[in-house]
């Protein structure tokens, strides 16, 4: 397409767009459309009766908010915040003292990100239900939420990348997670200036092994042309071993980006065998390059959030690994590649295309073997579009983004500037329905139609724009959600649920298939933490230097100790508090006056740290701030403090100070009050030296 006629098409778009938009927000919520369907039914489609469960476990993606909402389907209803890379006062997350080292970077710790994107681990491409896969854009790093517990377990950073939106996309076996850099810098970082961008600037794929938890790495990375990289997909079937990533701005433009990227008709999706890349690494044709990047993992036994920092990572590039990449011309802006459950088919949505481009596997292959390429771009072969097109979806509707499959023949693509989604029939590419949405959808989700068996029952759309369709709550709308029945030949809109933060993608998956597995409380007997009081005879109260570390028990309805003395102005103190309990939903919360961080929420057999530094003398109540109990008003106690250098000895009425009172009274001796302060032991852990918690 010439530029004269590219410009004029995209002038139109943007004017056809703002249209649009203005005419969805402002149309009346009950507009007619061929995606509805009867009150009455919709409402019985989406029922989901008091005290049963939902179908389908839903984890979208929080985008700002740095989390992942976990929602029932069909209900929508909102079962669970996860915190993975943001602070969390709900239950302490980020800050506690066994938690705030999950945020660590070498940026420092870091208590924001933003999250975009979610992947389910899988099994022979299936979704297992073992973990959660998700990225922050921001500060580049991808975590593993463990679905036994609905935590955050581990988070790596990722080196040499500049924007992590590419991410974190899994292979067939959870072999790897992916992940590629939205934005090129200097590799390594330097101070170049960035009218320099075509000749300094690169990207980077990341493989970063995921199948062992508490181990996740950087395996390798493969340098890339300085484009934009973006959303991915790993193969099925004949295509496991390859991914297949979007980029954009093969202009390599630097500045006004949506005049200066957009010029060329085609950008292109990176084909990659990975395979090849783990022989080329096998053979040593990676470099060790420095790289500074930390890795976090909570251990399993202490629950203390363990960091390292790692100095190097295995670098290959296309030149010395010939025949791992190729480049797959793509109408303009593509933002989604999809792979069908057959593993042949490999999806596009161009931003800025007039049609949806469908690359065949197979001719991708011959194309390959037959050296049919256009040119080649950095020791990267661009293989012909004709000779790797298996079709093309004509007039789908404006702005395809993203492409999923219900596993009987069919594929769903959202469409961001004409608000819909579009239903076409694999193999045929013709277009079979289509369905209204409000407004401005971003992506879609199929339960499992990321992978070989999708569930063909639910379609959830994840909208940018709301205006009308909830109560209005001031300048700022909650995000739009909304599921369609997609059982029959034509989608039907049966629900709408408002969403935390700006939902960009999500996973679904079989509420079996993670529910009997989960963790109802942590083991008492297996609780490594340094600090753990496993009865209230282990709790005490001990100093070294300014730092007071108090060893407390919560236990329906009581802390112990819950009277301590002796603290004074400026001590930093810890209370190391451990939830006794041995049952599950009954955790215990914990709270100051005049904390400067969160409360814990503290979960049954678990032990959570809260730092406090008194300002100024006086007494101080403290109590428990999840109702656990009848008696959970009772819940609470009182600190001393006192004046700097002042003479009241530190001491608590635990149960074994308590005890050695009341021996010594039984045969006519009155300790003195320093004496029956508690056990010192209690305040040390089982090796005697002093935990190393953030």
């Amino acid at each position: 397409m010439s530029l004269p006629r590219r410009t004029g098409w995209y002038v139109a778009a943007a004017s056809v767009a703002a249209t649009l938009v203005y005419g969805f927000a402002c149309a009346p919520a009950n507009r007619s459309n061929s995606g509805a369907i009867g009150t009455g039914d919709a409402a019985q489609k989406a029922y989901v009766a008091p005290g049963t469960h939902d179908e389908y476990y839903a984890f979208m993606s929080g985008g700002f908010n740095g989390q992942v909402g976990v929602y029932g389907l069909p209900s929508g209803r909102l079962l669970k915040i996860v915190p993975v890379f943001s602070q969390f006062p709900e239950n302490g997350y980020g800050y506690s003292e066994e938690t705030k080292g999950m945020l660590e970077t070498t940026f420092g710790n870091i208590p924001w990100d933003d999250l975009h994107h979610t992947a389910l681990s899988q099994t022979n491409g299936e979704d297992d239900g073992r973990w959660l896969f998700v990225n922050a854009n921001n500060t580049p790093r991808v975590a593993r939420v463990d679905l036994n517990t609905f935590e955050a377990s581990e988070i790596l950073q990722i080196p040499n990348s500049g924007g992590n939106h590419g991410s974190p996309f899994i292979t067939s076996n959870s072999e790897y997670v992916l992940a590629s850099t939205r934005f090129s810098l200097p590799i390594p970082q330097a101070d170049i200036p960035i009218s320099d961008y075509k000749k300094s600037f690169k990207g980077t794929i990341s493989f970063i092994t995921a199948d062992k938890p508490g181990k996740m790495d950087v395996a390798f990375q493969l340098v890339v042309p300085g484009y934009n990289y973006d959303l991915a997909r790993a193969g099925k079937g004949p295509s496991k071993d390859w991914v297949f990533f979007t980029s954009y701005n093969s202009e390599q433009a630097y500045e006004k980006l949506e005049v200066n990227a957009s010029k060329a008709d085609k950008d292109f999706i990176a084909a990659i065998n990975w395979r090849t890349l783990e022989a080329c690494v096998k053979d040593g044709k990676a470099e060790n390059w420095p790289a500074d990047y930390m890795h976090n993992h909570m251990d399993e036994f202490s629950r203390v959030a363990v960091t390292e920092t790692k100095k190097s990572v295995k670098v290959l590039n296309p030149m010395t690994c010939p025949n791992s990449i190729y480049f797959l011309p793509t109408p303009k802006s593509p933002h989604g590649a999809d792979v069908d459950p057959s593993g042949e088919y490999i999806v596009a949505g161009g931003k800025l295309a007039t049609v949806i481009p469908v690359h065949s596997f197979t001719k991708l292959q011959k194309a390959i073997a037959d050296k049919a390429f256009e040119t080649t771009i950095d020791g990267i072969p661009v293989l012909k579009y004709e000779a790797i097109l298996a079709g093309e979806v004509k007039d789908p509707g404006l702005g395809p983004l993203h492409t999923e499959f219900d596993g009987k023949g069919y594929a769903y693509t959202s469409l961001f500037i004409s608000s819909e989604v579009v239903k076409w029939k694999l193999g045929t590419w013709e277009i079979v329905d289509r369905a209204p949405t409000y407004y401005s959808i971003g992506h879609l989700m199929i339960p499992g139609g990321a992978t070989t068996k999708p569930s063909g029952k639910y379609l959830v759309a994840m909208n940018k724009i709301t205006k009308d369709r909830y109560l209005p709550t001031g300048p700022e709308l909650t995000q739009s959600a909304q599921l369609y029945d997609i059982s029959g030949d034509k989608m039907k809109l049966i629900l709408d649920f408002p969403t935390t933060g700006e939902p960009h993608y999500a996973n679904a998956i079989e509420a079996e298939k993670i529910k009997k597995n989960q963790k109802k409380f942590y083991s008492l007997a297996e609780n490594k933490h340094p600090q753990v009081a496993r009865n209230e005879k282990e709790t005490g109260v001990s100093r070294n230097g300014k730092t007071v570390h108090v060893r407390m028990a919560a236990i329906r309805s009581h802390f112990s100790p819950d009277n301590i003395e002796g603290v004074q102005v400026g001590d930093t103190v810890l209370f190391h508090i451990t939830n006794l309990e041995q049952d599950w939903d009954i955790p215990h919360g914990f709270a100051i006056q005049g904390a400067t961080n969160s409360e814990l929420l503290i979960m049954p057999g678990e032990t959570r740290t809260l730092k406090w530094v008194p300002k100024a003398l006086g007494v101080y109540p403290m109590y428990c701030t999840d109702f656990c109990s009848a008696l959970h008003q009772e819940m609470s106690g009182y600190v001393r403090v006192s004046p700097q250098g002042s003479s009241v000895p530190l001491k608590a009425n635990t149960l074994k100070a308590q005890g050695q009172v009341a021996r010594a009274a039984a045969r006519g001796v009155t300790l003195p009050a320093a004496s029956a302060a508690a056990d010192p032991h209690a305040a040390h852990s089982s090796n005697g030296t002093t935990p190393k918690l953030h």
